[in-house]
């Protein structure tokens, strides 16, 4: 029997339980939070954070949240060694005219998805820098906004937004957040390609959100980009290209952000915390709980607080 075992934050433990909520099982093991049967798979996941998948489908649940294994402040540090050697950034790529790609917006109830890739030419190398890409993270909104507005101008770039309701469709219909991911990244490189027109890079750069062998699964059926193609986490630090990328993924997610909350005529905050599901149960009060289809990840357990908040008032 194959099985798999994920080490997940608390608050994809509570995601998990609002997914797999018709699939419920009555607990019969010593420090688990909760035991699931779906399909073809045993899920049991304990109050340390590891979760266990038992079955002939366990390698699929478990990817299914795979990506989810990051926490809001980092993604989870992984061992270049667990990197088939192929895909390893080759020494020295900092310094060459590189493709990278990141997203943001995958760990946000509220927002969509978006993916960018930035062609970064190594002879622009010093002006990206000037401009004060770094990565994003270690950026304050304003200064996102700034800098972005001046890379749109500067560098080829390739963008892709993944709004709620195509995310919800394609979620119901049993697509993992890691492969949209990997059908988002695939797309904008591709079509950064066309508009470079024959300009090859000497490297493209995927920020890691899974490993290569599932990435590539995930486009099975599809033309996938796969010269040249590496990966790495934390790669905003390996290439200003990632880190340019990531600018403008952040840049365009803080727009959608900004449109959706005057759409709701409410403040829609990021991330998945509290604040967020008194802004959902404001949502829901206001426009109704088929709102959500358009304003939220739906899956998210963010959905189920919401809903009790405002069953309350």
């Amino acid at each position: 029997m194959s099985h798999s075992v994920l080490k997940v934050p608390p608050s994809v433990i509570e995601r998990m339980q609002s997914h797999y909520g018709p699939h419920m099982t009555s607990l019969s093991v010593q420090g688990a939070v909760f035991q699931a049967k779906p399909q073809g798979c045993t899920i049991t996941a304990y109050r340390s954070g590891k979760v266990l998948f038992q079955g002939k489908n366990a390698e699929k649940e478990a990817e299914r949240w795979a990506a989810d294994t990051e926490t809001p402040a980092a993604k989870k540090p992984a061992s270049k060694k667990s990197i088939p050697s192929v895909y390893q950034p080759p020494e020295g790529i900092g310094s060459m005219s590189v493709i990278g790609s990141d997203e943001v917006g995958t760990g946000d109830y509220f927002g969509p998805i978006t993916v960018a890739c930035v062609y970064a030419d190594k002879t622009k190398l010093p002006l990206l820098k000037e401009l004060g890409v770094k990565d994003s993270k270690n950026l304050k909104d304003p200064q996102i906004v700034q800098i972005a507005r001046d890379l749109i101008k500067t560098v080829p770039y390739s963008l892709l937004v993944l709004r709620n309701e195509k995310y919800n469709e394609m979620q119901e219909k049993g697509m993992s957040q890691g492969k949209m991911k990997a059908l988002l990244h695939n797309q904008a490189i591709g079509n950064l390609l066309k508009k470079l027109d024959g300009t090859r890079p000497e490297a493209i750069l995927i920020d890691q959100f899974a490993e290569p062998a599932v990435y590539f699964k995930h486009l099975a059926g599809k033309t996938a980009v796969k010269e040249r193609t590496y990966f790495s986490t934390k790669a905003e630090g390996i290439h200003l290209s990632v880190a340019a990328a990531s600018i403008i993924a952040r840049y365009s997610f803080l727009t959608e952000m900004d449109k959706l909350s005057k759409q709701a005529g409410i403040t829609l905050p990021k991330g998945a915390g509290p604040l967020v599901d008194e802004a959902g149960a404001k949502l829901i009060k206001k426009h109704g709980e088929g709102a959500l289809r358009v304003f939220t990840k739906r899956h998210f357990a963010n959905t189920q607080k919401a809903k009790r908040i405002a069953s309350k008032r």
